[in-house]
């Protein structure tokens, strides 16, 4: 099939789909309420892509497609935008913003590609220059994606530890001031005490994880990545407890819980036996 048959095929589906006698479902969606279908699928397209999988990567991608080309379409009806107004946007702004391609500008790597790219954004584009390179950092980001998304700006900027142990220190340190903080939290004897306590700890456990997030940073490692990985797995191993609990008749309670870990134990050496990275 050809991409541009491909591309006014979806268009007329979604066309079909928001007419008056099309799917009452999509024709009372709006911009706002497909906000989180949008995060939605892009996450499960991430996790796709983790797993590797070509035919649930291609799955997911046409989920992206649909949910943008719906969002695209809703302002093509309001008279706001057209879809094809979308691409063509988006085509234009890689054409300017890649002038080593599609010029005769030459770039040495990719830091210059993308100071080129900040450059464009000002000198071409008007865009009003940041007072700080964090601002270029969205506010609207996921708080782990942020930490991570600042850090590495700071780190562009040269304020970065030389060495991964300062990284190490850094995290111990912060989990030093988080036992501190339990510690001082379990001696209040006021309600005012209490909630003082309390947002102190919220702070050093905020810390724990910005330096987390860092020590990813520092290892190119993706910490959203890397704790959807970790969720994946968790999820994973609890269900083959809670499926191994129902089978002997036990329920799952704070009572059974050294028979859950002698469980939990298992499916992790299982899993670490028959992992081909793990061998």
């Amino acid at each position: 099939m050809k991409i541009e048959k491909a591309f006014k095929d979806l268009y007329d589906i979604v066309v079909r789909l928001r007419a008056p006698d099309g799917c009452p479902w999509d024709r009372e969606q709006t911009p706002l309420s497909l906000r989180s279908d949008l995060v939605e699928e892009t996450y499960e397209c991430v996790e796709a892509i983790g797993e590797q999988d070509p035919e649930h990567i291609k799955e997911e991608l046409g989920d992206i497609f649909l949910v943008t080309s719906m969002l695209a379409y809703m302002h093509e009806q309001e008279g706001r935008f057209s879809v094809a107004d979308v691409l063509e946007t988006v085509s234009q702004k890689l054409v300017r913003r890649h002038p080593h391609v599609f010029g005769n500008e030459k770039v040495k790597d990719s830091d210059e590609v993308l100071r080129n790219w900040a450059r464009i954004k000002v000198e071409q584009e008007g865009r009003k220059p940041k007072e700080s390179i964090l601002d270029e950092v969205h506010g609207g980001l996921p708080p782990l994606e942020r930490a991570y998304q600042l850090q590495k700006k700071a780190a562009k900027a040269g304020f970065d530890w030389f060495y991964v142990k300062g990284v190490y220190d850094k995290l111990e340190e912060e989990l030093n001031e988080t036992r501190e903080a339990v510690d001082a939290l379990a001696e209040q004897t006021t309600d005012e005490g209490k909630r003082t306590a309390q947002a102190d700890l919220e702070e050093e456990l905020g810390d724990v994880l910005f330096v987390a997030a860092n020590l990813c940073r520092f290892l190119k490692v993706d910490p959203s990545i890397a704790l959807g990985r970790a969720n994946s797995k968790f999820t994973r191993r609890f269900k083959f407890v809670e499926q191994r609990m129902k089978e002997s008749g036990g329920e799952m309670s704070r009572e059974a819980v050294e028979l859950m870990e002698d469980l939990w134990r298992e499916v992790k050496c299982h899993e670490k036996e028959y992992a081909p990275s793990k061998r």
